[in-house]
């Protein structure tokens, strides 16, 4: 902490603030005899120590102030000074004892009390670091949220807490403060108290939003589903127009078969602004399960997945595509791949998926048109140059089916099951042409491979 600003806070302290620590040493006094005085040489002992330390001749800096200290031992700068020489040199018995010195005489100093504790903490002395910081923030409480984190270091568990504690009473909740707080829960596996915790601040500020959610959270995660449920109904009471509680009750309102208000809850989370994406998707990948076990409830799933793609986001797209598609409605299924592939173009699966549809709907001349624009996009990718061959084998192109497959297969790396499917091709391709040994040459290369596998 503050250690780069040190070296520039003495120099301008000297030059500047004669109110500081150095005013009892009067550096304009001139000497009162011939041969200078004891201030002088005390002076010249301290500009040399400082000067030393600043070009990293730490063993001479020590030696300037040690003549400073044999003049006058009675600043405790000079032995401040001293420790932070000592730690440079890895000295850090003598550092200990110089630096404990300057806070003997000065025991409130925030810079003396914290290169002490640095000390500690560069040596591994934890019960000393501690001890320590709690002289540092006796003085200073600024410091105080970071005798919560020294106390977890040290296992402290219960003195963390009570800090929190204090803290949460003077300074009210905090993010950071609670994610301390439950790192101690988690470690001790006192779920209960954390539970106890955030139902006392329900009960102390019911107008707060995020304690209803913090504490529905830890139900769920214990198991705890009634209480949960409960608890987001009761913020619902308390705030009508919260949107985050939704995301708790859709849930729960589809585990207890109030459908109707499990769709309400839906289109609440995904019309919100508050809510992030990634949580939005996982509302609506419940709905889809939910839908392909009760499909009267479709065109819900239709207005909730227009209602998702109002972003740039395809995914929710795509989730309604795959909903069609293990549904069997293939049509449906291009529909929703097309519509996610103008927010995507560069979706990849999304554009294969595509294609491969457009060849289970006999559109050949489409897939045909399409796979050549994806080659250009993916050249390396052996699939489109099979969807490609396929299609033209379809339309009866069988010579560029063949240039176009005999091109894939140079592509194709350790899949043995796609490149049976290009040799099944080229013999299709082949039969075509009424090359019938080389279609049966193509076709026992498939079969070879079908049967190591």
């Amino acid at each position: 902490m503050k250690h780069n600003i040190y070296i520039l806070f003495f120099f301008f302290g000297i030059l500047l603030c004669p109110q500081n620590q150095y005013a009892q040493v009067d550096f304009n006094k001139k000497p009162n005899d011939d041969l200078g005085d004891l201030e002088d040489k005390f002076q010249e002992s301290f500009f040399e120590a400082l000067k030393q330390k600043g070009i990293e001749n730490y063993d001479r800096s020590v030696t300037a102030l040690l003549k400073c200290i044999k003049l006058d031992d009675s600043k405790a700068v000079l032995y401040y000074e001293l420790g932070k020489n000592y730690v440079e040199l890895k000295n850090f018995g003598a550092a200990e004892d110089a630096l404990k010195t300057a806070v003997d005489k000065e025991p409130k100093n925030e810079w003396y009390l914290d290169a002490l504790y640095s000390l500690y903490r560069l040596e591994n002395d934890n019960d000393k670091a501690l001890k320590t910081y709690k002289q540092l923030v006796e003085y200073h409480p600024a410091y105080k949220e970071g005798l919560v984190e020294l106390y977890m270091t040290n296992k402290k568990f219960n003195d963390a807490l009570k800090v929190l504690d204090e803290l949460d009473a003077e300074k009210g909740i905090s993010a950071s403060r609670d994610y301390m707080r439950n790192q101690i829960y988690e470690a001790t596996g006192r779920k209960k108290d954390q539970i106890k915790n955030l139902e006392e601040r329900v009960d102390n500020n019911p107008d707060n939003e995020s304690n209803y959610l913090a504490l529905i959270y830890r139900y769920s995660e214990n198991n705890e589903k009634d209480k949960a449920f409960e608890t987001a109904k009761e913020l619902l009471k308390a705030n009508p127009n919260s949107q985050l509680v939704h995301l708790a009750l859709y849930k729960f309102y589809l585990e207890d078969n109030e459908t109707d208000k499990a769709i309400e809850s839906m289109k609440i989370v995904i019309k919100s602004p508050q809510i992030k994406p990634d949580a939005k998707l996982k509302v609506l990948s419940d709905f889809v399960k939910f839908v392909g076990n009760h499909p009267q409830y479709e065109s819900d799933l239709v207005e909730a997945t227009t209602l998702a793609s109002n972003t740039n986001n395809a995914t929710p797209i795509v989730e309604i595509a795959q909903y069609y598609l293990k549904q069997g409605d293939k049509a449906k299924a291009l529909k929703y791949y097309e519509q996610a592939l103008q927010i995507e173009p560069d979706n990849f699966p999304v554009l294969r998926n595509s294609l491969l549809l457009y060849i289970d709907l006999k559109d050949y001349e489409l897939a045909i048109n399409k796979s050549n624009n994806a080659l250009q996009k993916y050249p390396a990718q052996p699939i489109i140059y099979l969807i490609n061959g396929v299609a033209l084998n379809e339309v009866k192109k069988a010579n560029e089916a063949i240039d176009i497959l005999e091109a894939g297969l140079d592509y194709i790396i350790d899949d043995t099951k796609m490149e049976s499917d290009f040799y099944t091709q080229l013999s299709v391709s082949y039969t075509l042409l009424n090359n019938s040994a080389k279609a049966k040459l193509f076709s026992d290369k498939a079969k070879q491979l079908k049967t190591s596998n």
